[in-house]
């Protein structure tokens, strides 16, 4: 029983790997229910908390949340109808996550999991890196983009990941000490690096139980 974190450089494709980890050992793939979870406690929609990821700390957010208190808000929306700003958003992320955490048997993709359940003593972390090109060439492969377009999700995604991991006041995301394993996709498949996952979460099992 064991708990699984995948960050990645965007495009070396740690959702496809998480699907494929999930699937071989059992495990429950937790990635867009979060953002349910977090509009739900929020008491937000699921695009407002889509469009806040995707915009991740950009110039009209700071702006907001420099003006704006999340009071001053509530008592002008009132609070049955909601607000999420980056505290809120943070906070929810770490309660959420660490509450799903104690299930066991969780595959994490993403939103500072390795940070959030750094201290978890059943957690096992997964960095996967890959050429740039190698990525792109991902996303055309996976999500039927243009060489351009591609580029341009790797290169903007890539952009709106630091912001999300400034947040939470980390900008060493890409460190290898913070993780048990560092996979580079330019030199794995995704069968081969799925096989060797699964060996080490077995053992990691293994050894917790002794």
């Amino acid at each position: 029983m064991a708990v699984i974190t995948i960050s990645r450089q965007y495009g070396a494709g740690g959702k496809t790997l998480g699907q494929l980890i999930a699937k071989k050992l059992n495990y429950t793939l937790v990635n867009e229910e979060i953002v349910e979870k977090i509009a739900e406690k929020a008491n937000v929609s699921r695009d407002w908390v889509e469009d806040f990821e995707k915009e991740a700390g950009g110039a009209l957010q700071k702006f907001m949340s420099g003006l704006i208190s999340t009071s001053y808000v509530e008592r002008i929306l009132g609070k049955e109808k909601g607000f999420l700003d980056e505290d809120k958003y943070v906070e929810s992320l770490h309660e959420i996550i660490t509450q799903i955490a104690k299930e066991d048997n969780i595959v994490f993709i993403g939103r500072g999991g390795q940070y959030i359940l750094q201290d978890h003593p059943k957690a096992f972390h997964i960095l996967l890196i890959a050429e740039k090109v190698d990525r792109i060439n991902f996303m055309k492969k996976h999500y039927g983009l243009s060489y351009g377009e591609a580029t341009q999700v790797v290169e903007t995604m890539g952009k709106r990941r630091a912001n999300l991991y400034k947040r939470f006041g980390k900008k060493d995301f890409d460190k290898p000490e913070l993780y048990h394993v560092v996979l580079n996709m330019s030199k794995l498949s995704m069968e081969e690096a799925s096989d060797f996952v699964y060996r080490m979460v077995a053992d990691l099992v293994c050894h917790l139980a002794e």
